[in-house]
């Protein structure tokens, strides 16, 4: 038996198994604007035209906006320190909001497992707009498109961040905002 039979195997076994469920999302609402869901988890997908409320919001809390996706190596390196972001700060005001440019067509398989996998508490939200020429620069002019990113804001300030961060790093950043 191959190497990929093997693995192709073990996965769907997998994610059969995995709490005696399927990675199956109930859809609920009308696309390009819809929610996946799966357990207690849930998944907004959005245009950018709907997801540019996430960086404009003006009232008195800060606003961790992270952009990444499942098949980043990187990005999967540094959702660790959004996670201690969300749970340390979230009583300061903090709100920590994980942008996931995977495809809609892989939240099932991909994106749902990997939250469950890696205990993922913060809010993910699925950027699903594939004119992504027209909405890099409305998120910041010098993104050229590369993962991972962060915005930081609060009605008063925004940094642009095109790099990964440490829990060290990503602490002594948000703590500028507060």
């Amino acid at each position: 038996m191959s190497l990929v039979s093997k693995f192709l195997i073990c996965f769907s076994f997998a994610l059969s198994t995995c709490a005696g469920e399927k990675y199956v999302s109930t859809r609920v609402g009308a696309t390009p604007n819809e929610i996946f869901s799966y357990g207690d988890m849930k998944v907004p997908s959005y245009d950018f035209d709907n997801f540019e409320k996430f960086l404009q919001i003006k009232d008195n809390e800060v606003y961790v906006v992270n952009f990444w996706a499942t098949w980043c190596q990187p990005c999967i390196e540094e959702l660790p320190s959004f996670e201690v972001i969300n749970t340390t700060y979230k009583h300061k005001g903090v709100n920590v909001v994980l942008v996931s440019l995977d495809s809609p067509k892989q939240v099932d398989d991909r994106l749902f497992p990997f939250m469950v996998e890696n205990d993922i508490r913060s809010e993910v939200v699925l950027l699903a707009d594939p004119n992504s020429n027209s909405w890099i620069p409305k998120v910041d002019p010098h993104w050229d498109g590369a993962i991972p990113i962060t915005v930081i804001y609060n009605k008063n300030k925004r940094m642009f961040y095109e790099r990964v961060f440490t829990v060290e790093e990503l602490k002594a950043e948000v703590e500028k905002f507060l």
